[in-house]
């Protein structure tokens, strides 16, 4: 290559390093607020937890654990006596979202993991609600994830900014340099 092809890719690349810098210290420094992430979690059992362990925990959360096993009794839209998992599933967030919702709420002896894809299944609803700030759970619907973060998916303050268009200018100038 060229010295002034090596030299558009550097000075390309040291824009963008720049640009991704200023848009992290941005972010970092808003007020302090951080940024506000929206999700879910459910409690479910692990696709490679036993039968036998399962139906375990699924009697203690629904005894002495005191999780709501109305609708995975017969006849409710979550009973499958076949689908021990889906059963225990449901128990486990069931227990999950009544007990603070931390690793310690859905562990059920290593066999129920916490997941962000909804395991609900026909008329079987699974209510979800989480938060996470600092990594720890808590009882909202929003995740705050700390003064700390930086929102990356801000394409149309890119395009804003005058960095955006300084890196395409000189690269412009660089790719014309080189077609002379």
């Amino acid at each position: 290559m060229s010295l002034s092809v090596n030299l558009a890719f550097f000075c390309s690349f040291l824009s963008l390093i720049f640009h991704a810098l200023f848009i992290v210290v941005k972010a970092q420094n808003n007020n302090g607020n951080g940024v506000v992430v929206s999700t879910q979690l459910w409690c479910v059992a692990k696709n490679n937890a036993e039968d036998a362990p399962l139906q375990q925990a699924i009697d203690w959360a629904c005894g002495p654990g005191g999780a709501n096993c109305k609708l995975i009794q017969q006849g409710g839209p979550c009973y499958d006596p076949t689908d021990i998992q889906k059963t225990a599933s449901y128990v486990f967030n069931d227990y999950f979202l009544k007990n603070g919702m931390t690793d310690d709420s859905c562990s059920f002896d290593n066999t129920a993991a916490i997941t962000s894809l909804n395991p609900s299944y026909g008329n079987c609803k699974f209510p979800a609600s989480a938060s996470a700030s600092n990594g720890s759970f808590s009882g909202s619907t929003a995740a705050a994830m700390g003064s700390n973060s930086a929102d990356f998916s801000a394409c149309d303050k890119i395009l804003g900014t005058i960095w955006f268009w300084l890196l395409i200018t000189i690269h412009l100038f660089f790719v014309i340099l080189q077609v002379n």
